[in-house]
């Protein structure tokens, strides 16, 4: 509403997309213009990537943690309630750093007040100007990723570029590494596989990438930040940009669209599959392999040196299965428009994985305006069932969860 109401976007379908964009974290947009808004919707903009990035129904719970209680007396029951908060919290468990699911959420939410806080400073040792420091800390939180320069990150010096990064890669670590850090668990934290697989993927295509676009720089240092930039940008899927990775060889494409599905660590403000699932389905293939191989050979699925159940494993196959179907279905609406096959495909997954920038006019330095306005819907549901995790929106259409209980 305040988008359409103001009429600085005059179309209520473009002012819905927008919105669900910012608080999706996704950062896809339909302005051609940014630095047109009111100051006023610009911070709004990035607000919304703030309060979506750790999720509305934790701020409630962090903010007014009676809602939780109160839950518990009504029809739809404290247990209903952890469910809904397990999907839009950005990580797979809640109530499980402190016994309160309540004050779980306000540590949450402490942790991500002082890292929003510590980039700002940052930013603001760099020379970058106080309204540009806080709106653009809010977007790399959320990891959302709507610029409010029509240059972009571009826009800033090397130093607050470097800051940008170092802040994208942060906020798509597992929140609860940071909790056992502050705890003293140090060296527990350190031995987080998924921790280790996240690092490992972002500093292997960032020097691949490097090597491969070296020629499009003056040097090798160029290309390693830029490179460094850009990655950091996709697999959080934050989506902003210093360059127009659209350019970019074809081979880096598919590179940046691997880190889309991937995204980031669970409990990170991050979107995409998440890296852990990437992790399960991988350890999955190798076990059924090794099964075949040696059949009478019993043997589990380990993360972190805890054994996983057969029924997750099973869960996130489903959940992949659901994932595929969805974005095929998506690329057949957008098919309609017309656009090529590299755009439609990027602009469901960028969307679907919560990323912003796909390829072609949907680039980083491009928008979705261009799009009807039933595929700028099709993709606003994309945004949603990738910030969700799909299975709450597909309950809502289950009328078996109609009926109350009590």
């Amino acid at each position: 509403m305040p988008f359409f109401l103001s009429r600085e976007i005059p179309s209520y379908i473009d002012a819905f997309f927008e919105c669900v964009s910012g608080l999706t974290t996704t950062g896809a947009t339909i302005l051609t213009d940014v630095e047109a808004l009111s100051r006023g919707l610009v911070f709004w903009r990035s607000f919304t990537h703030w309060i979506g990035g750790m999720g509305v129904l934790v701020f409630t719970l962090a903010v007014m943690p009676e809602a939780y209680k109160s839950s518990r007396t009504t029809h739809t029951g404290g247990g209903d309630l952890l469910h809904l908060v397990q999907a839009e919290t950005p990580g797979p468990i809640v109530g499980k750093l402190v016994p309160k699911t309540a004050h779980t959420a306000a540590i949450l939410y402490i942790i991500y007040v002082g890292l929003t806080l510590l980039q700002i400073i940052f930013l603001l040792c760099g020379g970058m100007p106080a309204f540009d420091a806080v709106t653009v800390s809010l977007g790399t939180a959320g990891t959302g990723g709507f610029a409010v320069r029509n240059a972009g990150i571009a826009a800033y010096s090397t130093y607050c570029q470097v800051v940008i990064a170092i802040f994208m890669v942060l906020f798509g670590v597992n929140f609860n590494i940071y909790f056992l850090i502050l705890t003293g668990n140090i060296r527990r934290a350190l031995k987080s596989e998924e921790m280790h697989v996240y690092f490992g993927i972002l500093f292997a295509t960032t020097a691949v990438i490097a090597v491969n676009v070296i020629s499009y720089f003056k040097n090798i240092w160029e290309a390693i930040h830029h490179s460094f930039f850009t990655v950091s940008s996709i697999i959080t899927t934050t989506g902003f940009a210093t360059v127009d990775f659209n350019t970019w060889p074809q081979f880096t494409h598919y590179i940046l669209l691997f880190l889309m599905v991937i995204g980031g660590s669970s409990g990170s403000t991050a979107g995409g599959i998440k890296v852990i699932r990437s992790m399960i389905v991988t350890k999955g293939a190798m076990h059924s392999f090794r099964s075949m191989l040696h059949n009478r050979r019993v043997k589990v699925i380990t993360i972190d040196g805890k054994a996983i159940d057969e029924s997750v494993v099973s869960k996130v196959n489903v959940y992949l299965n659901i994932y595929v179907v969805l974005s095929a279905i998506s690329l057949l609406i957008l098919s309609l428009d017309a656009i090529s096959f590299e755009e439609s495909f990027s602009s469901v997954i960028a969307c679907i994985n919560n990323v912003g920038p796909g390829f072609g006019r949907m680039g980083a330095v491009g928008n979705y305006s261009t799009l009807s306005n039933v595929s700028k819907l099709t993709l606003s549901v994309d945004m949603l069932l990738g910030r969700l995790e799909i299975y709450p929106i597909i309950m809502l259409f289950m009328p078996s969860m109609w009926r109350r209980t009590g």
